[in-house]
């Protein structure tokens, strides 16, 4: 039946999400995605080809979700640190998608990435949203918007991708609630000193 159908799919691509943000593309294991869904192997074959497009569909998935999580119309709604912090807090409910995202690279590197042209939507978006607050005088005139919006979501999501080095920074903690609201102080303020127009700076508001 077609529910079933849909919930097997579903079982499938959250149990390669696990398997991939800790092992990656190369040290994944088709037999561990398919016992952690509960489903034989062959299933998960005809429901996605090989283990490059699952992991392909996985990413292009997860970058749905933020999105729709966090859409560029709230930017018009808040400033650009509280956009930022929103984003630090999706990468704090969802810490796998950082690591996700590295495994890509280190697979990768520089290279193109299955599904680019659809994912890449998702950032062009989010480059037309921050020109359009530099036009308007919303936003710092530079850097670039583009470089701009890397560095935002690299503020937001880095603490996820490296958390050894946060804690050799900043010491372990007992109070991992506490740690990360203090993160996220750091993010929103960050971002706003990044991105928002100095008051005598190019770029102020009227």
């Amino acid at each position: 039946m077609a529910w079933n159908t849909e919930e097997t799919r579903r079982r499938l691509k959250g149990a390669a999400a696990e398997e991939f943000s800790e092992h990656g593309l190369a040290g994944a294991r088709v037999d561990r995605i398919a016992r952690r869904a509960g489903v034989n192997k062959e299933r998960l074959y005809g429901h996605f080809g090989n283990k490059e497009q699952l992991f392909a569909m996985v990413l292009r998935d997860e970058l749905a979700l933020i999105a729709a999580a966090v859409p560029m119309q709230f930017l018009e709604e808040e400033d650009v640190g509280e956009f930022a912090g929103r984003i630090f807090d999706y990468h704090a409910s969802h810490p796998h998608l950082a690591r996700l995202l590295h495994w890509e690279a280190l697979a990768y590197g520089a290279a193109e990435v299955p599904d680019e042209d659809v994912r890449g939507a998702y950032y062009r978006e989010k480059v037309e949203a921050f020109a359009a607050g530099q036009r308007a005088g919303l936003l710092a005139e530079g850097p670039d918007a583009a470089h701009l919006v890397f560095l935002i979501l690299s503020l937001a999501a880095w603490w996820f991708a490296v958390p050894q080095v946060v804690r050799m920074l900043r010491g372990a903690t007992d109070d991992l609630e506490q740690e990360r609201a203090l993160q996220r102080v750091a993010v929103v303020e960050a971002a706003r000193r990044l991105a928002l127009p100095s008051a005598t700076g190019p770029g102020k508001r009227s």
